[in-house]
């Protein structure tokens, strides 16, 4: 039997990221949870949970590196911590022998999921996400002058 109020989250959920532009372009129903992809016009993309018995809506996007990048993750996690505890947002970070999986976190509690709400930690979310990259962003090599 299908739970209601997941169906009323799930719906409430697609229906404010709609209005914010975004569309599903992906997603997985279960009969205690709900997953999606939400893409908006500019190709963001981002993972968002919704779990029968949980208050909350979690949003997820996560970074992939090459096992090679290992020593830079190294140097640069402290960084990449503080990034994250400065936009309000918690990680996991996996190693296989394929990837590295970086990823990040926001929740948004039911009880205040508005349209404004969802609006402004997304918009904290992607600031997140964006510095996060900027981070990792690979040196140039110095152009040779000539």
């Amino acid at each position: 039997m299908k739970s209601q109020l997941l169906e009323e989250r799930i719906r409430r959920v697609t229906v404010l990221f709609s209005e914010l532009s975004y569309r599903v372009v992906e997603d997985e129903r279960s009969h205690n949870a709900y997953s999606a992809t939400f893409e908006d016009e500019e190709g963001f993309q981002s993972g968002a949970l919704i779990e029968r018995g949980s208050r909350f809506l979690e949003l997820a996007y996560a970074l992939t590196f090459p096992p090679a990048f290992s020593q830079l993750m190294k140097v640069k996690l402290e960084e990449m911590l503080k990034v994250c505890y400065e936009y309000g947002c918690y990680v996991s970070l996996q190693q296989t022998a394929t990837e590295i999986a970086f990823s990040v976190f926001t929740k948004i509690y039911y009880s205040g999921l508005t349209y404004y709400s969802l609006r402004d930690s997304l918009r904290d979310f992607r600031d997140c996400v964006a510095a996060l990259m900027d981070l990792m962003e690979m040196e140039k090599p110095a152009e040779e002058a000539q």
